[in-house]
């Protein structure tokens, strides 16, 4: 078992080690391969983010270029994915800050803009199943901060320490959400199941 985990460990590192040279040399080619390997996950994540598709394909080129152009500060000491998705995060909340100030200052009827469209999310598209869509609609009506923590945590499979990273939190706090909104998760859904 030891063995398998150093094993693991060196085949991680080396592919990290691997993917922070390409980015140091702008290797198009290894850019390439990244986004067909992470494409998929980071359109969810910014969809998720948002909570609309509206501008995702804006901001998921926009992360690409900056991994290109910032590609010399990834040291390939950790994972790949955390450093993809706290640029990703960083975008998108400039976007919804300056889509906020817009919305703001902007002239209208008074009508609160909708931050989602009529479409479904990721969580709802991925539900197969009775469950799995309250789950989905649950997980819609949790804070932000909640969501945030159990998506990157859940969805996309990164440890407390990477979690911590993405949103520049210590990795106490992100415990905490994480089981503040897994509890209000279980209560939302044992209470629908007696409201049924």
């Amino acid at each position: 078992m030891a063995e398998y985990d150093m094993t693991l460990a060196v085949g991680v590192s080396s592919d990290t080690q691997r993917i922070a040279r390409g980015l140091r040399q702008r290797d198009v080619t290894l850019l390439q391969a990244l986004v067909e390997q992470y494409q998929y996950r980071l359109v969810r994540y910014l969809i998720y983010l948002l909570g609309r598709r509206d501008d995702v394909d804006d901001l998921v080129q926009e992360t690409w270029l900056r991994v290109l152009e910032r590609g010399q500060s990834y040291d390939g000491r950790s994972r790949f994915e955390p450093w993809l998705f706290t640029i990703a995060r960083h975008l998108a909340i400039d976007h919804m800050r300056k889509r906020r100030t817009v919305s703001l200052e902007a002239e209208d009827d008074g009508e609160p803009q909708s931050p989602a469209s009529g479409d479904p999310s990721p969580f709802v598209l991925a539900a197969r199943t009775e469950d799995s869509q309250r789950l989905a609609q649950s997980m819609q009506t949790l804070d932000f901060i909640y969501r945030e923590v159990l998506m990157l945590r859940f969805q996309e499979d990164l440890s407390l320490q990477e979690v911590a990273a993405v949103i520049g939190a210590p990795v106490s706090t992100v415990a905490s959400r994480i089981y503040r909104g897994l509890r209000t998760l279980r209560e939302q859904l044992e209470g629908g199941k007696h409201a049924s």
